[in-house]
């Protein structure tokens, strides 16, 4: 994930651990950098300031410089013929397009060797500073997946009836959605995907996981891929209030927060889904 490294973010001091930086606004910082020499694609750029942190002490963080200079390589991927590229291009669209969120899932058993590699395919997905701020945990164990069903049914149960309010409910009412979550037990394989809100280094500091959501997010929608092309479903979860007791439940450290859960398997013979349609390319695409 690429960012414009010579401008100073807008953000509130109180996100920069206390310190009282200057707050530019975007025209002082496009007048300053507009007479400024940028740096080049391979000059690496230096900070007078330790930047962002998140909100903890400045004692408790740590500076990680073992990768300050790591090695260029030489990038050739395969290139394709135009029409080559075009007719993938074609299905991938066609076999991402029959992908569903199926809340039917059968009990039968996966390998657990293709759900390794759905998640390794996730682990390459782009990250804040390479900082990989993503942990899956897959939950077979039948005690376990019905623990977490507890969990999240007592936590829906209440989110349906006090916390999401009366349009919510009735907007999902179409796609005949419940706290009853049947398929946390039958689901051969849950998958909770934790964000490291920070790291670790070997000396016990923090490290900081800069755009730690927006990456684990990313991560995300290629392990969604990755499922769809190894002919399993799911359906996407983020259970509203269950992540700490899902946490402890799991023994999680505290730097790791619940993103989404996903049961996974194989379709039931008799799944259902909602007869949607989904937007036309003109909707959603802008040429400039």
């Amino acid at each position: 994930m690429d960012r414009l490294s010579f401008c100073t973010p807008f953000v509130p001091h109180n996100e920069y651990c206390g310190r009282n930086l200057p707050q530019y606004s975007f025209r002082a910082v496009c007048a300053r950098s507009s007479r400024r020499k940028l740096p080049s694609h391979h000059e690496p750029v230096r900070f007078r300031s330790r930047g962002w942190r998140d909100g903890d002490a400045d004692d408790d963080w740590g500076d990680s410089t073992e990768e300050e200079n790591l090695t260029q390589l030489p990038y050739s991927p395969q290139r394709y013929p135009e029409e080559t590229m075009l007719q993938r291009s074609k299905e991938f669209y066609t076999l991402m397009n029959q992908r569903r969120s199926v809340r039917f899932i059968s009990p039968e058993p996966v390998p657990r060797e293709v759900i390794d590699n759905v998640i390794h395919t996730a682990g390459t997905a782009p990250s804040g500073a390479h900082t990989e701020p993503w942990t899956f945990i897959v939950v077979s164990d039948p005690d376990i997946k019905h623990q977490i069903r507890l969990i999240v049914e007592e936590e829906e149960e209440m989110n349906y009836r006090q916390r999401m309010g009366e349009k919510w409910v009735q907007d999902l009412a179409k796609l005949r959605t419940n706290w009853i979550k049947e398929y946390l037990d039958v689901a051969p394989y849950l998958i909770l995907i934790f964000k490291q809100t920070y790291g670790i280094l070997p000396n016990g500091k923090k490290k900081t996981h800069y755009y730690n959501e927006i990456s684990v997010s990313i991560s995300c929608g290629i392990l969604l891929a990755a499922l769809q092309n190894a002919g399993l479903v799911t359906v996407t979860s983020t259970p509203l209030n269950c992540g700490p007791k899902l946490r402890l439940l799991l023994k999680r450290p505290a730097n790791e927060k619940l993103l989404m859960l996903l049961p996974v398997g194989y379709p039931a013979s008799d799944a259902t889904v909602p007869d949607l349609k989904r937007k036309h390319l003109d909707d959603i695409l802008v040429h400039v």
